[in-house]
């Protein structure tokens, strides 16, 4: 008897628990209704905003309207208005999936502690939104605008507004540079690149970069000119060091007086077709406290050396007379410096495309053979006396012929071999190519009676083992 006692008691504690249960249900039911909602709850036009304001967790930042935006706590600041307005452009209708009615407790949606709070003020009214927390079961972000409800919004106003000064800081910008017309450098190298099509000073039809050197016009590479512009002009230049430089700035960032500066003269095409020009100016240094590794080399072992190469170099860099000074990574400095005319030169030791080459004359050991052609291009082909030629060893090994260093020292030793390449081109050019020995691992390439580089001497042996083939087995 006293457990069946035992078991009602048991079950009359579980009917009142979930009767308890049943009417806090339906009360919160009846205080707090959830539904349903594509309601519109702000409807701010952003050319009508006069003040923002926005407080997260890492931030506090106030911005007001002039005649355009400025920063509350720094006039100097240059403020980029098209940030701005992207971040006023979510309110101009801000929409809500859910709407929470008659809510007596804002902090179980994260509201009394908001991860973001944001002001926004027009000549009328007074806006604040609050973020509260994100829904994990609903992918949504709870907000309040002040009006008793919470609303859960798929799109997170705090995707945006997670937002630091930088972020709303107006960087300099590298243009499109849709036709570059000249390049002056100056700093460590001074000397000008001019752009000009089917110039009668290189034997490739590709060429249209030059410079002057000795009063003479060298052909440039357009690839490597190419391959630096766009380096340029993906170069990350959004880590600033300072956004009002002074004179003093200037010297602690070694842009008073800096190691490289670049002018470059372009043209811009909308598209409406119409052209702009403009001239683009970038200075760089490195930090001057900093010794450059090559700088520090002389004392180190091979293997200290190989580690300081990779030691990371604090670089800056300015964009015209800009009041912002950038950081930028070590790879963009090394590449930015690499821009000597060495840098930008050829490395082949034959100036021109082997499909232009109709007539090869050598010189190897004091005997002279011809090597002849008919067809033009692809259609080529090549003849030894009245033999057909498989000449892909021999282009090979001409295409092979590359810059290690390049040099205007003038041969001092025996002629290895030499090489009249005749082009089948307008007024039927000739190539003089000459190969000199100069130490165990070198030769000395003379072209045009110019000595120009140190090849691999490797790649002459390969040469001339590729006429032999040809002479002595024709």
């Amino acid at each position: 008897m006293k457990r069946f006692k035992r078991i009602y008691a048991l079950l009359a504690v579980l009917l009142v628990a979930c009767l308890i249960t049943f009417g806090v249900s339906q009360y919160e039911t009846r205080k707090e209704q959830i539904k349903n909602s594509d309601e519109v709850i702000l409807e701010i036009p952003t050319d009508s905003v006069k003040t923002l304001s926005w407080e997260n967790e890492t931030v506090s930042l106030s911005f007001h309207k002039d005649d355009a935006w400025v920063y509350d706590d720094d006039d100097a600041f240059p403020v980029d208005e098209e940030k701005i307005n992207e971040l006023l452009s979510q309110f101009e209708a801000f929409g809500v999936s859910f709407i929470i009615e008659d809510v007596e407790d804002f902090g179980q949606y994260g509201l009394n502690d908001p991860v973001c709070t944001i002001n926004i003020g027009t000549e009328d009214q007074e806006y604040t939104v609050l973020l509260g927390d994100y829904s994990a079961m609903d992918s949504e972000r709870y907000v309040s605008i002040g009006d008793g409800n919470v609303y859960l919004v798929q799109n997170d106003p705090l995707d945006s507004f997670d937002a630091e000064l930088s972020d709303v800081i107006k960087n300099d910008e590298v243009p499109a540079f849709d036709q570059v017309t000249e390049i002056r450098f100056s700093g460590e190298e001074e000397y000008q690149i001019r752009y000009e099509e089917d110039s009668t000073e290189t034997y490739r039809e590709e060429d249209v970069y030059f410079t002057q050197v000795d009063g003479e016009t060298l052909p440039l590479n357009t690839s490597e000119i190419e391959t630096y512009l766009s380096t340029l002009q993906n170069m990350d230049m959004t880590e600033y060091m300072t956004y009002n430089a002074t004179q003093e700035d200037l010297e602690t960032y070694g842009l008073a007086d800096p190691e490289l500066t670049m002018e470059i003269d372009y043209t811009t095409t909308d598209e409406d077709d119409n052209e702009t020009s403009g001239t683009f100016v970038l200075s760089v240094s490195h930090d001057p406290s900093q010794p450059l590794p090559e700088e520090s080399e002389s004392e180190a072992t091979q293997d200290e050396s190989e580690e300081t190469e990779e030691e990371e170099i604090t670089a800056y860099a300015r964009v015209g007379e800009s009041p912002i000074v950038y950081k930028i990574s070590t790879d963009a400095y090394k590449a930015l410096m690499a821009s000597s005319i060495d840098d930008f030169r050829h490395k082949e030791v034959v100036p021109a495309n082997f499909e232009n080459i109709a007539q090869i004359d050598i010189v190897l050991e004091d005997v002279n053979y011809t090597i002849s052609s008919k067809g033009a291009g692809d259609d080529r082909t090549y003849y030894y006396g009245d033999e057909e030629l498989e000449i892909d060893e021999l282009q090979s090994a001409l295409q092979a012929l590359s810059a290690d260093s390049f040099t205007d020292e003038e041969p001092t030793q025996r002629e290895e071999i030499d090489l009249t390449l005749t082009l089948d081109l307008e007024g039927s050019p000739a190539v003089h190519v000459e190969l000199y020995r100069y130490d165990g691992d070198h030769c000395l390439a003379v072209v045009d009676g110019e000595p120009i580089s140190l090849v691999a001497r490797d790649s002459v042996v390969d040469l001339v083992e590729a006429v032999n083939s040809i002479v002595l087995n024709g």
